[in-house]
């Protein structure tokens, strides 16, 4: 088992799958798992997840994905993970109103990193994608007009090897007491 540092370092946005191999059922429920037990403001947990594997619905999710030459690797994911904003509960929405945060955004992106950690701990790459054709996929997963589909997450085995990551140095990014 990776450590939680090993697992960060680790991870990256794959965008190349193995196209046909499907991923376990029991691996898609851990990955979705931790997403559904991240941290939220309050409490709120505005999120939903829908898993689409289906290979027909997936290509047609996939296709609503790629545009302008962007995305075409969605095609050969064994799974997609789409993250719907939810109601939020009245703390959560006030905090928000409050401070100028948009906390279920955040959360959101909270809840894709832990899914995101967990798929690279079963040994499957993923991307968060955030362009795509919303009303189509929408429509495609029957998820209602009145909720706003923010972000998709592509899951499969990887069909590339691990790049080296490039990240800005330590110091430019993290200082102590002061800015």
């Amino acid at each position: 088992m990776k450590s939680f540092l090993e697992l960060a370092r680790a991870r990256q946005s794959d965008r190349a799958y193995e196209a046909g191999r499907a991923i376990e059922r029991d691996v898609l429920e851990r990955i979705l798992e931790a997403g559904r037990l991240a941290p939220s403001a309050c409490n709120g947990q505005p999120w939903h997840f829908t898993v689409i594997t289906e290979p027909l619905l997936l290509k047609e999710v996939a296709k609503a994905t790629s545009s302008i030459g962007l995305n075409r690797f969605v095609k050969d994911s064994a799974a997609l993970v789409l993250i719907t904003l939810e109601p939020s509960n009245i703390t959560s929405k006030l905090g928000s109103s409050i401070r100028d945060k948009d906390f279920p955004m955040m959360d959101l992106g909270i809840a894709s990193a832990y899914i995101t950690l967990a798929a690279e701990d079963e040994g499957i790459g993923s991307c968060i994608l955030g362009w795509f054709n919303e009303d189509k996929i929408k429509e495609l997963a029957g998820i209602p007009q009145k909720r706003r589909l923010m972000l998709l997450i592509s899951l499969g085995y990887a069909a590339k090897p691990k790049r080296n990551k490039v990240r800005k140095e330590f110091r430019k990014v993290v200082s102590f007491e002061k800015y």
